[in-house]
This record gives structure tokens, sequence and C-alpha cells, in this order.
């Protein structure tokens, strides 16, 4: 490390190489293997990002043994905060099939409509839309609201039938 300080990148490349073999070894018996992976990935990057602060007058060893423990630790409490909940096999579900398949039904049917008709019977009769409003909302007169309302649900009986 002390090599690396003083910018020796090969020294630095071997370091980080000797480190990897080690840390992979350390985090192997003390967590699950994707747990293990992501620890010794930080701990290199802390490594990385904290090689300024390594003293070279004291032990290399306690310095990359204390950043390698914080980061086991910090493992085991993200382990502990997403513990994963055991789901009832009895929880009860709704079964939505038959509103989803009605929905995609009626669209299509009323897709088949002039734009005109279709609009309205959406607004009024499916959002419950006053006629008053449907008219604001359209640009239709009242009297063409209703005419097209009944007009759409004239050719959509047919349709069904």
């Amino acid at each position: 490390m002390a090599a690396a300080q003083a910018g020796d990148s090969r020294a630095y490349e071997q370091l980080l190489r000797e480190l990897d073999v080690w840390l992979r070894r350390y985090y192997a018996r003390r967590l699950p293997h994707p747990a293990a992976d992501d620890a010794r990935q930080d701990a290199l990057l802390a490594i990385h990002a904290k090689r300024y602060s390594y003293i070279p007058s004291k032990s290399f060893g306690a310095w990359v043994m204390a950043i390698a423990h914080y980061k086991w630790i910090d493992r085991i409490r993200d382990a502990s905060r997403y513990t994963a909940l055991s789901l009832d096999e009895e929880i009860a579900v709704e079964d939505h099939e038959g509103a989803a398949v009605s929905a995609a039904a009626l669209d299509h049917l009323l897709g088949r409509l002039k734009p005109a008709q279709e609009c309205v019977i959406r607004l009024v009769k499916l959002k419950g839309l006053s006629i008053a409003r449907a008219s604001g909302a359209t640009g239709q007169s009242a009297s063409l609201v209703k005419i097209n309302i009944h007009r759409g649900l004239k050719k959509l009986a047919t349709f069904v039938s």
C-alpha cells in the first residue's frame, strides 16, 4: 500500500488482486454468496477510496481488517432490514379476470362506434356525467348528446345479438 500511495500502479494492481482473493475467503465464511460478493466489492471500493488514509507506519493488516469488518456489519444490518416474510398460502386473492375481459370486450365494442357516439356513451353511461356536462365537454348540443347516446346504444345492441 505504501508503494501504491507513492504512485506505483503495478504495486497497487497487485495489492488489489491479493486483497480480492483474501476478501472472497473472508466473506465466504461469514455471509451467503450474493451478500458475500457485495460485501467484497464494497470493501474493495472503500479500500480504494480511503487508500490515502492508510498510514505506512501502522499495521496494514489491521487497517484492511477494520474495513472488511465494518462492511461485514453493514451487510448483516442490511439483511436484518430486508428479512423475507413467509406468505400464508391461504391468502384470499380476488379474481379480476372476468372484469378485465368484460372491460376489454366493452372497449372493443365501443371502438366500433362513431367517435362522437363512443365519447358521449363513455362520459354519460360509464363515467356518470350529466347530459349538460357531457355537452360542455364534447362541444355537442345537449340534444345531440342524447341522440348520439341513443344511436350508439342501439348500434351496440346489434353487435351483441
